[in-house]
């Protein structure tokens, strides 16, 4: 199951005859777990046959993004309490002069300094003081607080501070209060990040434990017994006991699963390098699988906050289908701001005013209304006309016209997030297959290609559906870390060889509280290095947990390393010395997924339901008109065509070819360099 802003999708797989089912139903704001059950009910009417069941939420990542979060308490180290609000000094924009840097969760007001020090070697220097930590929680019981954070100095090295305070706060609050403690949410270097994280995850974490509760009890009321598993943020997914436990995993908990289908759909196709593209009607979600695998960071900004977690790496703008286009300043602009589910686009019919790119979209003849969202929200073509009309006349244009300006610009819009997460970081998307999916990508992915020279798109089965499809095809998945500082001259193979082996018997055990068998168990392993003197690091991934007591370990890494720093930053300097920062190990449980299914193969020619005028380019053009599930595996034609299913549409402009694979893929090619 998987919430948008404007639609909540749910896929199921069917494990007696291998099939795939696909439901979808209108996002409900004021009550999440109304639309998902919504959705839910005619996929799976009888509970009973529900074995196993995964979800993605945003609402964690609404709750930070739109500032309403609970109200945090923060106890921090006496003489570093202020480094939250200090931050960094870099500007990360530096030609804009209104530049401020990113606002806090909290004041400064609600921070609490408490005497005690950790050295940077782990060794107790002073005392904690515990009549401070009791008096935070007088202050937290007068207050208007609900989650508490702790961030102590080097923590990481020796959590034994953070831990009594814990002790100490439950003593005094009750078992239930929730304390975010900063080595648990992100045991690493760099005090700054790691408060940061904290702060969040308490931020969050009333919000997440809340809707995961009454999500579970719906379920409950509903008869599902299967444990319900929630998507984290890295790609991986875990249980919602689990979640409601860390509750920052789950922050890009939705738009992940997306990802996760681009590396399962990448499996299928042969193809390893895609760049997957989620235009939904809110956002525009771009990601990368590079050689097979996610694209995975140790650490995300969101709304300018740093936060230590292992997540896929992805790039949001607000550029989707109810994206609403207005007038700055004589120039066209095309969102941030956003219909929504309600009132949404003015072709909604539900009291939208405001052209969308949807209306443009429908104008264009790109969309056939009647059978929108499988028939069961009909548009309105005569409301959609009014709108962008209305907003033409502002600027001297005709309807038609109109409604292209508004695509161009979301399309340019899209195109440079594409280009923020290849060609800003050396890696050419020439080299890509464009994976196109929720309910506005395929509209917008050809032309998207034709910008960025992209030789291939992709539209999957249930498009308007992958995030959810995606979340079938991964697994249980725990990230450990662990700071380890040495010089490369002084690394002891052998000691690193045993705490990668204690991290893996820590992550492997974790799983039991998963219900992953034995058997189904594996680990892998990295480690984070730098140049000496560097400050930033990256991810060299490791064979296996006894690979640093090998001999010949250190000139191996170092040149793997110089290897990852020239695929990322374009240059290395090979026989420098290097620095051990930071262990990591990830464990992962498989508790199988859902198979491909493959269509049936054709018997004969496409069947054309109608044609229809469709604009491209200024020119009406006799579009044929094609159901996707009258497709079958070897069907081929040509643009302009439009292909109409119930979760989303797929445009194909004159000069480009379609086929169809056996897994009822729509491999679009012809896109013009």
């Amino acid at each position: 199951m998987d919430i948008g802003g404007t639609f909540t999708d749910v896929v199921a797989y069917d494990e007696r005859d291998g099939r795939y089912r696909v439901g979808k139903s209108p996002t409900t704001p004021d009550d999440l777990t109304r639309g998902a059950l919504a959705a839910l009910s005619p996929i799976a009417p009888r509970a009973e046959d529900v074995s196993f069941l995964v979800h993605g939420t945003t609402q964690g990542l609404n709750s930070l993004l739109q500032r309403r979060g609970a109200r945090v308490l923060l106890l921090a180290s006496t003489g570093a309490a202020q480094t939250y609000h200090i931050a960094r000094g870099p500007r990360t924009r530096m030609y804009q002069l209104h530049y401020r840097k990113p606002e806090p969760l909290l004041p400064l007001r609600d921070i609490v300094h408490v005497n005690g020090r950790i050295s940077a070697e782990g060794e107790e220097i002073t005392r904690l003081d515990e009549d401070a930590v009791r008096r935070a929680a007088a202050l937290f019981r007068r207050g208007s607080f609900t989650a508490l954070a702790v961030g102590y100095l080097f923590s990481c090295a020796n959590p034994a501070h953070e831990l009594r305070t814990r002790e100490v706060l439950r003593e005094e609050l009750g078992p239930e209060v929730a304390i975010s403690l900063s080595h648990e949410t992100a045991n690493e270097w760099r005090e700054y990040e790691r408060t940061s994280s904290a702060v969040a995850e308490s931020y969050i974490g009333p919000t997440i434990r809340g809707y995961l509760g009454r999500l579970g009890a719906a379920l409950d009321e509903r008869g599902v017994t299967a444990p319900l598993h929630v998507m984290q943020s890295s790609g991986g997914i875990l249980t919602a006991d689990s979640a409601r436990d860390r509750p920052l995993q789950t922050l890009l908990s939705g738009p992940v699963g997306g990802t996760m289908g681009g590396v399962a759909l990448a499996g299928q196709l042969g193809r390893p390098e895609v760049i997957c593209v989620d235009m939904g009607g809110t956002s525009f979600d771009v990601s990368l699988v590079v050689d097979g695998k996610p694209d995975v960071v140790p650490e995300v900004r969101l709304d300018g906050l740093p936060m230590l977690m292992s997540a896929v790496n992805l790039h949001t703008i607000g550029a989707g289908g109810g994206s609403v286009a207005w007038v700055e300043a004589g120039g066209l602009r095309v969102g941030p701001r956003s219909a929504g589910a309600t009132p949404g686009p003015a072709c909604y019919a539900q009291g939208g005013e405001s052209p969308t790119v949807t209306d443009a979209n429908l104008v264009l003849g790109r969309i056939d209304g009647d059978r929108f969202a499988g028939g069961r929200l009909p548009l309105r073509t005569d409301l959609a006309e009014r709108a962008v009309c209305a907003l033409g006349a502002r600027l001297g244009l005709g309807t038609s016209a109109m409604a292209e300006g508004i695509c161009a610009v979301a399309n340019a819009r899209m195109a440079q997030a594409i280009r923020t997460i290849t060609v800003a970081r050396g890696i050419e998307p020439r080299d890509f297959t464009l994976v196109a999916f929720g309910g506005a990508g395929p509209m917008h992915a050809v032309f998207l290609a034709d910008e960025l020279g992209i030789g291939e798109v992709v539209v999957p089965r249930f498009p308007g559906a992958f995030s959810a499809w995606g979340m079938l095809q991964t697994q249980i998945r725990r990230d450990l870390s662990e700071p380890y500082f040495r010089h490369g001259a002084d690394l002891d193979g052998a000691h690193m060889a045993g705490r990668l082996s204690e991290l893996a018997e820590v992550g492997l055990g974790s799983l039991d509280s998963e219900g992953v068998p034995p058997h189904a168990r594996r680990a892998e392993h990295a480690v984070d290095i730098r140049y000496a003197a560097q400050e930033y690091t990256l991810a060299v991934p490791l064979s296996h947990a006894g690979e640093p007591a090998e001999p010949g370990f250190l000139d191996l890494v170092s040149k793997r390393f110089g290897q990852v720093h020239e695929s990322r930053y374009g240059h290395s300097n090979p026989g420098a010395p290097i620095e051990f920062v930071t262990l990591r190990t990830t464990a992962w449980g498989d508790l199988g997924h859902a198979e491909p299914e493959r269509i049936p193969e054709s018997h004969g020619p496409v069947a054309v339901q109608h044609e229809r005028s469709v604009t491209f380019d200024g020119r009406a053009w006799d579009t044929a008109v094609l159901h996707r599930e009258d497709l079958a595996a070897g069907h081929e034609f040509d643009g302009p065509a439009l292909v109409v299913e119930d979760t989303a549409t797929t445009v194909v402009p004159p000069g480009h070819r379609v086929t169809v694979d056996e897994f009822g893929s729509l491999l679009i090619q012809g896109v013009r360099a």
